[in-house]
């Protein structure tokens, strides 16, 4: 009678309890990485019975449409990307995990607390010593090679924002704050977490980059109007004796293609080095993607060569496959490799390196390679996309104008 009578009590209890609420609003949340801590803004709002959330970056704004409540904890899938955050609600705030699935001992901790939207100072206003705006001209030390780089910046009252460029790519949308004379910004875009740290000397600039959960290097250099990069069509090509590209990769059904296809012949062919994982190769898959739904009936053709974390043909496909419906992208998609840049060159031995992911390499209607392309310059780079777009063009209609001459003459 008294385990009935306890039973009953405990049914009461639990059919009492209120459900944990998910607050819609924004929230300002933190990972700790590396003894410091990347503070990032997100957006939850509700529609219908489903939750969703939009990571801010700056500008940009990242849809998260994947978002489970558990009991009293929220799970939120990273966009197109093989991680989520995993956290436990406590009314105004979350406590738990950043998680990368594909990499199961990476996680970090991560919270959020409700109502805040700041990054690093709380007072966006006040004045700050130095002035960081301006270009500079850097070079970033690495435990390999060390590279170039191009920092912009933006600097209003303490609040500071821009982006590095690299030849692999650009760090994206950064933002931040310039505080006790320190440089301070961060980005968090789901699969990538940025911290970069700063001090100036005059038009001297010193400081730490931290990725992640272990990975850090350092970057000097001066602020220099005139500060640019190296080539990007002078970094990946062909060795002595090639002038095409020649493979037989699987699609997502398994099937093999190759440049030389039916589908492929009598057209400029662009193929894109590419990975579900990279942000930049998502920067370039959206430009790609509107602009092949705009050029497709010219006789232009795009290729994408995934290389993705793990060498296992499924799980490479449902992350392509997942990338293409979230993206809306147009275009077919073969399964390559491993993202492994020395592994990604052996299944292109044609070419001196795969320096870059993405990497795009342009082929004429005869099927020659034209153009190859190391990195991209992405929306948050701003004049630097515009220039991206205005060469990517100017290549692509001069083959284009190539062939057209070329029949005409035949004529």
């Amino acid at each position: 009678m008294r385990f009935l009578l306890l039973f009953a009590s405990l049914a009461v209890l639990f059919s009492c309890k209120q459900p944990v609420e998910l607050k819609t609003g924004t929230w300002r949340g933190v990972i700790t990485m590396q003894e410091h801590e990347l503070p990032f803004i997100f957006d939850i709002q509700k529609q219908g019975d489903q939750f969703i959330a939009f990571l801010h970056n700056d500008t940009e704004r990242i849809l998260l449409d994947e978002i489970t409540l558990r009991g009293d904890s929220v799970f939120m899938t990273l966009h197109i990307f093989d991680a989520d955050l995993r956290a436990k609600i406590n009314g105004n705030q979350l406590s738990g995990t950043y998680y990368k699935a594909y990499a199961p001992d990476f996680s970090l901790p991560f919270s959020a607390t409700f109502g805040n939207e700041y990054h690093f100072a709380r007072n966006v206003s006040e004045p700050a010593i130095p002035d960081f705006s301006g270009k500079y001209q850097l070079e970033f030390k690495t435990d390999k090679e060390p590279y170039t780089s191009v920092g912009i910046f933006q600097q209003n009252g303490n609040y500071l924002n821009g982006t590095f460029l690299t030849p692999m790519g650009d760090y994206r949308y950064l933002e931040g704050n310039v505080i006790d004379n320190q440089l301070m910004l961060g980005t968090f875009d789901g699969n990538h977490a940025f911290i970069f740290i700063a001090s100036m000397d005059g038009d001297s600039i010193r400081g730490d980059y931290y990725s992640g959960k272990s990975s850090h290097d350092t970057f000097k250099g001066v602020k220099n109007a005139e500060a640019r990069m190296p080539d990007p069509e002078s970094l990946t090509f062909l060795k002595e004796g090639y002038d095409k590209i020649d493979f037989t990769f699987p699609d997502v059904s398994g099937n093999p293609v190759k440049p030389s296809d039916d589908k492929f012949k009598d057209k400029v062919l662009i193929l894109q080095i590419f990975g579900t994982w990279c942000p930049n190769c998502m920067d370039e898959t959206k430009f790609l993607s509107k602009w092949y739904n705009e050029n497709k009936e010219r006789g232009v053709e795009i290729l994408g060569l995934a290389y993705e974390r793990k060498p296992d043909f499924v799980y490479a496909t449902t992350r392509v496959n997942k990338m293409k419906a979230k993206l809306n992208v147009p275009y077919d998609f073969v399964i390559a490799g491993i993202n492994d840049k020395e592994e990604a060159a052996k299944t292109l031995p044609m070419l001196n390196r795969v320096l870059a992911f993405p990497t795009t390499i342009i082929i004429g209607r005869d099927g020659k390679v034209k153009h190859i392309y190391t990195g991209f310059e992405g929306p948050g780079t701003g004049i630097y996309h515009d220039r991206f777009k205005e060469r990517f063009n100017q290549l692509i209609n001069e083959l284009l104008n190539e062939k057209m001459t070329s029949l005409q003459i035949a004529k």
